[in-house]
């Protein structure tokens, strides 16, 4: 969009958020969720129910935040994604400073509008938003196991000599062609272009925009075509829930909806890593990519490509990171949030409280804030409390790959043949149907037989990178 109308947008944004607002916190809607929980028949009908509880959370958090304050969250997030796009550019945190400061500023208001809950703190409300019943404690008591469980093997790895998939590492693809391979793999795996798009964006998204509209984005390098299509893999994953969501019937009910963000997040990152770093996607995938690419990736086999997908390297940047230190770079954004809601950080001392937890934590010196904390889009849409599920929906998705391959034992075999569509179909009874019918945590409980762990995912990253490095 234009930047020079990003101003005008942002009123634009502020007006129409108002409005809403008033449509759902009106006096009218409360008194339709009221009748509707006096009918008699409600507990004999599950779905309804369900829906009911979910409308009802909505409209009691909604009418606890004033329609001036949403406004103004509209209104300078606008405004501040613009800046941030800029600083970004540039490399220059001064410049977007002020727009965090306001940003956490009414963050903190509207966490206190919300109320913290019993024992919790004002982080949790916000958490609340991404994550329903999830509190910063409870992320700390899983953080903190998957932390300890993480550090040795990353040692282990950092002590190999060995360097998988260098190979790869020098291949150069025109970036024409990787677009339309990814788009082949979007489609393969299962995404309805006839209901959607794939375009490019700095920083790779989805948004399920109604029935039939659900649009996606990644971003490209000539020498790194396996990133792309990681990302790609990852934003369609998130795709295929939207679009596997019951929509037709029940657009803009709880039942439509996610059964929030680290559910929607562990299809995202169960397509990207359970199926897009197997071994068995790339046989598959490989001679299609020889098909378009060419002489560029002349000598390169499946092994190289699956070691080049896996290798274990330290990196600055999130949407980049392997699989075993990806959630190092979620607990760094979740403590840094955490803190500067609490008062505990400032804005201004976010860079530096940035770079040594990266050194402390990956060994890396950030050589600009364009490679440090100006990498995400989040905070410039006040999105504080969405980073943690990004490893809740990683821990979700190794949970749930085991139940697939334990219901379809021959699943390696068919995504070796190009055929994805029992996981999906697996997926879309078991997650997609259920929209918000039940609270993500109870989902899992349900469809694996056991609360959230870190054991899934250990059992996956130590069956694939120790023969990989050979530990």
């Amino acid at each position: 969009m234009p930047s020079r109308a990003a101003e005008f947008r942002a009123e634009e944004m502020a007006l129409i958020s108002a409005l809403e607002h008033e449509r759902l916190t009106a006096p009218r809607t409360g008194e339709l969720l009221a009748a509707c929980e006096a009918d008699p028949s409600l507990g004999a009908d599950e779905a309804a129910a369900a829906n009911l509880r979910e409308a009802r959370r909505d409209y009691d958090r909604a009418t606890r935040i004033p329609t001036d304050l949403v406004a103004e969250m509209a209104r300078t997030t606008s405004q501040a994604v613009e800046a941030w796009k800029e600083a970004r550019r540039t490399s220059d945190f001064p410049a977007f400073r002020p727009w965090l400061e306001r940003i956490v500023e009414l963050s903190v208001r509207r966490a206190r509008c919300l109320g913290a809950p019993p024992g919790g703190e004002l982080y949790d409300a916000l958490l609340d938003d991404y994550e329903p019943g999830v509190t910063a404690a409870r992320i700390d008591g899983t953080f903190g196991p998957l932390r300890e469980a993480l550090a040795p093997l990353i040692a282990e790895i950092a002590g190999s000599p060995l360097r998988p998939g260098e190979p790869v590492r020098r291949v150069r693809v025109p970036i024409d062609r990787q677009v339309e391979f990814n788009r082949r793999v979007a489609e393969r795996i299962g995404f309805d272009f006839s209901s959607g798009r794939l375009d490019v964006s700095t920083h790779p998204f989805t948004e399920g925009l109604a029935p039939g509209d659900t649009r996606i984005t990644t971003r490209y390098a000539e020498d790194r075509f396996t990133e792309a299509v990681g990302s790609t893999i990852h934003e369609t994953g998130h795709a295929l829930y939207e679009q596997g969501l019951p929509k037709g019937a029940l657009h803009g009910q709880p039942l439509a909806q996610a059964a929030g963000l680290g559910m929607h997040e562990s299809q995202s990152r169960l397509w990207e890593n359970h199926v897009g770093r197997s071994r068995a996607f790339w046989e598959w995938a490989l001679p299609e990519a020889t098909g378009l690419f060419g002489a560029a990736i002349d000598g390169i086999g499946v092994d190289d490509v699956h070691a080049a997908v896996n290798r274990v390297q330290p990196s600055l940047i999130r949407v980049e990171a392997d699989e075993a230190t990806y959630s190092l770079h979620v607990m760094l954004r979740f403590d840094l949030e955490r803190a500067m809601v609490r008062g505990d950080l400032a804005v201004a001392d976010v860079p530096a409280a940035w770079n040594d937890r990266i050194r402390a934590d990956l060994g890396l010196e950030v050589p600009d804030d364009r490679h440090g904390c100006l990498q995400d889009i989040h905070w410039s849409s006040a999105a504080i409390g969405y980073f943690p599920t990004y490893t809740l929906g990683t821990l979700y998705a190794a949970q749930i790959w085991e139940a697939i391959v334990d219901a379809l034992p021959d699943v390696e075999g068919r995504m070796a043949r190009g055929d994805f569509a029992p996981v999906l179909h697996w997926l879309r009874e078991n997650v997609h149907a259920h929209g918000r019918r039940y609270r993500a945590a109870d989902l899992c409980a349900r469809i694996t037989g056991r609360p959230l762990g870190h054991d899934a995912l250990f059992r996956h990253l130590n069956a694939k990178l120790r023969p990989l490095y050979r530990l």
